[in-house]
């Protein structure tokens, strides 16, 4: 029900109340942002904030949906480009534009859509609807697909650049805003034309070590507190994984949670060093096999790629991040770091062997880890193909080949 005539007076005084939750929320989270604070944001009493949200959870959609009626914007002007390569290089400047204009000390512009998976069924629905309708026009920057293979092929294009682009605000903060032109050119370039001297080579080899999770293996509790608590923070977001559903999915008491972790925070931090713990590992198996390094880089990728999709223990989703304190958000994003300086290590030494084409290895670096974290969120659209090496191949040929697949 309308609350108010659609005046100017109320759409402005609407849009300050979604300006400063958003803000809010980026700064604390959803859980932490109440309409009180809201209100006293913009010298309001909590009252008149309800008038024009009864509910916080109103208001929450309000602000994920303004960003991603942005996100639909941005895409829509790209795709109003010529052919694939001016689509994808406006995008991508569009997107670092908005992060030029938050440095310069605008606040408000866009959310982390981290927290989406919080909302009930309803609302998460609608704006996941919203969300795949700028995951459709980004699919349609490549051309009219010829069949369903190509159809998937763009699906996997679109998604890999949405996860690129919703990470870019967290890495962009290593670099002065002079670097941002640079660093969107070196971003065109990677997402472009790929990694690989030999454009389109795929041909990863087997990688041995324990990272999976094994079906015969009777895990520890604290083992299995961890498995439980990650796929239910993927799946419902770090608000919507309380201690009761993660104890009633493993048919424990949450006594026996509290017996392991003192709060759920350290639950979530255990759960990142778990993943990383993981992902680092699998990095040290295919850096230490015998062959260039573009086929090293490219087993990793794909045996992450696998585990991401089919595996019963998929790695924690760094949406969890936008969650934690601050503190402890800086000491997961500098792990992250360290795993993306890896994979840049591990490019600069492709390089140097010749397998890999000379890009900025540490803005490839940060590419690959969104890379691999999208593919969790593309389970249902791996799990489409008729056999899993199948989609593996199809998700890691947009690093091998890049995007752009004509001089277009």
């Amino acid at each position: 029900m309308s609350r108010a005539p659609n005046t100017r007076k109320f759409g402005e005084k609407r849009d300050a109340i979604v300006n400063a939750a958003s803000i809010l929320i980026n700064d604390a989270g959803v859980q932490a942002t109440t309409l009180a604070d809201v209100a006293q944001a913009i010298g309001l009493n909590a009252t008149s904030v309800t008038y024009y949200f009864p509910r916080k959870e109103q208001l929450v959609v309000a602000v994920y949906d303004e960003t991603l009626t942005l996100m639909e914007r941005m895409a829509a002007e790209a795709l109003e480009q010529d052919d694939p390569a001016a689509r994808l290089r406006h995008f991508i400047a569009a997107h670092v534009t908005l992060r030029k204009r938050i440095r310069a000390g605008e606040r408000g512009l866009t959310t982390a859509l981290s927290e989406i998976r919080t909302l009930d069924r309803a609302a998460y629905d609608a704006l996941m609807a919203h969300y795949l309708r700028v995951v459709d026009l980004v699919r349609r920057f490549f051309g009219d697909w010829a069949d369903r293979e190509e159809r998937a092929l763009f699906s996997a294009r679109a998604h890999i650049l949405l996860e690129a682009m919703m990470w870019w605000p967290v890495w962009s903060l290593r670099y002065s805003v002079l670097d941002f032109s640079r660093i969107e050119d070196r971003l065109f370039d990677i997402l472009a034309y790929g990694l690989p001297t030999t454009r389109g080579l795929v041909d990863p080899q087997q990688l041995v070590g324990n990272w999976r999770t094994s079906d015969d293996e009777q895990a520890g509790q604290n083992e299995a507190f961890l498995r439980a608590a990650t796929v239910t923070i993927n799946e419902r977001g770090y608000r919507g994984a309380s201690v009761s559903r993660i104890a009633e999915s493993l048919n424990v008491t949450k006594g026996s949670f509290y017996h392991h972790h003192e709060a759920k925070d350290d639950l979530v931090l255990a759960c990142f060093q778990q993943s990383y713990d993981r992902l680092s590992a699998v990095q040290i198996a295919g850096r230490d096999i015998e062959t260039d390094y573009w086929t090293r880089l490219s087993s990793v990728l794909a045996e992450l790629i696998d585990l991401q999709f089919f595996d019963g223990t998929p790695l924690l989703r760094t949406t969890a991040l936008q969650a934690l304190d601050a503190e402890h958000k800086e000491d997961v994003v500098t792990r992250s770091n360290r795993l993306a300086r890896r994979f840049a290590g591990m490019l600069i030494d492709g390089v140097a062997d010749g397998s890999v084409r000379a890009i900025d290895p540490l803005v490839a670096g940060q590419v690959l880890m969104s890379t691999v974290n999208s593919a969790y969120d593309a389970r249902h659209w791996a799990a489409r193909f008729d056999k899993s090496e199948d989609a593996v191949k199809t998700y890691l040929s947009v690093m091998a080949q890049g995007m752009i697949t004509s001089s277009a």
